[in-house]
């Protein structure tokens, strides 16, 4: 037996590290690298006996040819020449007929390798294909950071031990970022007072010293609330603020008298001696560390909503000192050139650009010209992507080709006409990066190829030669592009122990002390006016939400047994997560005559889907939450979550608004079930 080291490709901020033993061309086990500089050998319970996914009897090992109608999943094998040869064919009369932006990739987060990941960009660029604005996580909340820090690199997530007031807000860091969940309780245990800002109460709640439950969407509220109170007192770092920020007193002046703690009661739901609380313990404690989610970005408002808690460590000088701050995201990503592998040069025009999150539209309604081949890898947006009655009328077409790279025969591969057999991250070469941590790390392939699979860097090569293509980019090997990207300098890979990575072994980038207050922007300061922006003061918005009659804000909250629709292949997760479920507070199941356990149908106006009830406490009055994304065959055959989310975006970044959707609730008639009151 040998010992390979690995790293996790979801899409996750740890990208921890992996040890996998290996006998006779198998996985025998997956368990967490000690010498991981942040993950420490520790895995989250989905990445824990990961052997079972790479090995698993679900496994697709061969070409799928559509054997009968769209959606059945109903396939015979073909070989790789066949499959590669009838995409070449197809796309070629498509292009012929209708041009090549008739062709729309469609990608995400299901591999995080800087390689794999990006090893499509250059085929489609070449081809003159739709590109893809891949938006569908966060980048609202991109947009707020950078509206307020530009490109300032987040603090290391170690600092917050030496924080004494440590506020994860909006984030479940117990099912998304279990490792920083550690530190905080790490940081509790050495006399930090931990916060939760939350919507309910989810998994992350026990890691809190206070949980402070606002209505959906209205953090930004809170965060101006706050400054409110700090301005108001003269709470505020006067001497950080002359020397380090742009923009506070105009602030101060024009937006923050709108936000007494009173209104912001009636807004976010606290009472206004919280907001006061808040406000004052945050300016008095020596180092406050906020650990920003993503789930508060996926509104309407979510870039207004970023950027006005952005301003908060500003206000109160926390950036200078050890253990203060905010950390969004650790902006690692700036180590590497990602154009070495988009190869956007290659692109011969400007081509349209279609929106991820509007797939629904993209499909159904999208001309001049209309999509006809969509090519999904590393992504499920059949269950995934917003609108899903909408995904689904599109990927019904008869007229649309559809080509799906998986490991599983998932929700999208069953409407392809073509299924491609995907390599595991276990199978293939690839380089890693983090938006959690400062790790980055090189992997060679821990074993063969699982049957017939392919990794996304072989079968982009492969259709670049079926299309007559021959670029020198796809006659690289996965390994070479990875030199290339770490060929080209950066200031943070600068001392990094170059042997080290190369042997695969996880490294930290190089900080240094002079990034604790050097701010990546224009001026060189903070910037909460900013001129550039048709709105240069932080404000609040309201969220889609406020403007629906439905009762009740839909959670899709994340879950510890799952990452969005990945891992459910896996029966020892399922179990535990025991189905699709939705939390309601007793008050709104009472007045329904709903009880706990009975069969619920969720509706508004994109869709329904079915779900067991559960009535807790931990959820607030006119809130209901569904924890996870579910495949189609583990549903009850309404729909699953996404059935009722909209493909609405965010104010700015185009991104999604998973979190920005209402709901009502009513017995399931047809389950066979019968409610009380029903």
């Amino acid at each position: 037996m040998r010992t390979v080291r690995a790293a996790c490709p979801h899409d996750c901020p740890d990208a921890c590290g992996l040890l996998v033993d290996v006998e006779g061309g198998r996985a025998l086990s997956v368990r967490g690298d000690p010498a991981h500089p942040y993950s420490r050998g520790t895995l989250c319970a989905k990445m824990s006996r990961h052997e079972r996914t790479v090995h698993s009897p679900l496994r697709l090992t061969a070409p799928l040819l559509r054997a009968g109608a769209k959606g059945q999943g109903k396939f015979r094998p073909v070989s790789w020449d066949d499959a590669l040869e009838l995409v070449a064919e197809r796309w070629k009369a498509i292009i012929a007929e209708h041009g090549a932006e008739a062709i729309l990739p469609y990608s995400y987060g299901g591999t995080m390798g800087l390689v794999q990941r990006h090893a499509g960009h250059a085929l489609f660029h070449l081809l003159g294909a739709s590109r893809l604005d891949r938006t569908i996580c966060s980048p609202a909340k991109g947009v707020g950071w950078r509206a307020v820090m530009g490109e300032t690199l987040g603090p290391h997530p170690d600092e917050v031990l030496s924080s004494d007031l440590v506020i994860l807000w909006g984030i479940n860091a117990v099912a998304t970022s279990i490792h920083f969940a550690e530190r905080a309780k790490q940081a509790r245990r050495g006399g930090a007072e931990v916060w939760l800002v939350e919507t309910y109460r989810t998994a992350t709640a026990p890691v809190a010293d206070r949980v402070f439950l606002v209505r959906p969407g209205t953090d930004g509220a809170l965060a101006l609330g706050m400054m409110h109170v700090l301005a108001r007192e003269e709470l505020v770092d006067r001497d950080f603020l002359a020397g380090h920020v742009l923009g506070f007193d105009e602030l101060a002046r024009e937006v923050l008298p709108r936000f007494p703690p009173g209104r912001v009661a009636r807004l976010t739901g606290l009472a206004p001696e919280a907001v006061e609380e808040m406000a004052k313990r945050y300016a008095g404690a020596r180092a406050p560390f906020i650990r920003l989610g993503s789930g508060l970005s996926r509104y309407g408002n979510g870039a207004m909503t970023v950027r006005a808690i952005a301003c908060l460590p500003a206000v109160v000088g926390a950036w200078a000192e050890p253990g203060g701050g905010l950390l969004s995201s650790s902006g690692a990503g700036q180590a590497f050139d990602l154009r070495v592998v988009t190869r956007e040069d290659l692109l011969p025009r400007a081509t349209r650009v279609v929106n991820m999150n509007r797939l629904g539209h993209a499909l159904n309604e999208l001309a001049g010209p209309r999509v006809m081949s969509l090519y999904v890898y590393h992504s499920n947006p059949a269950a995934v992507a917003p609108d899903q009655r909408e995904v689904l009328r599109g990927l019904a077409r008869d007229d649309l080709f559809t080509v799906v790279h998986e490991r599983f025969l998932t929700d999208t591969a069953r409407w392809a006409d073509l299924v491609l057999p995907a390599t595991s991250a276990l199978e293939h070469a690839d380089l890693y990066g983090s938006y959690g941590t400062f790790c980055i790390q090189r992997v060679a392939p821990a074993i063969a190829p699982v049957g017939q699979s392919r990794s996304n860097w072989e079968v982009f090569q492969g259709l670049a030669q079926a299309m007559g293509l021959p670029h020198p980019f796809y006659r690289q090997t996965a390994d070479d592009v990875a030199r290339a990207l770490l060929a080209r300098p950066s200031d943070l890979r600068e001392g990094i122990d170059e042997r080290a990575l190369e042997e695969g072994r996880a490294v930290e980038l190089s900080l240094g002390p002079r990034e604790r207050l050097r701010f990546r922007t224009p001026s060189g300061k903070i910037e909460i006016r900013n001129e550039r922006l048709a709105r240069p003061l932080p404000d609040w918005l309201p969220p889609h939400g406020e403007r629906s009659e439905f009762p009740l804000a839909l959670m899709t909250g994340a879950s510890v047994w799952g990452l969005n629709s990945s891992f459910r292949e896996r029966d020892d997760l399922l179990r535990r997560e025991e189905g699709m479920r939705l939390l309601m507070s007793p008050a709104d199941a009472g007045c329904r005559g709903l009880s706990d356990g009975s069969r619920v149908v969720a509706w508004n106006e994109e869709g329904e889907a079915a779900f067991a009830l559960e009535v807790t406490e931990r959820v607030p009055r006119g809130v209901v939450v569904a924890e996870g994304v579910f495949w189609a065959s583990q549903s009850s055959g309404r729909g699953t979550v996404n059935a009722l989310t909209s493909q609405r975006l965010t104010d700015e970044g185009g991104g999604s608004t998973f979190y920005d959707n209402r709901v009502d609730v009513r017995p399931d008639r047809d389950s066979g079930e019968s409610s009380a009151g029903a």
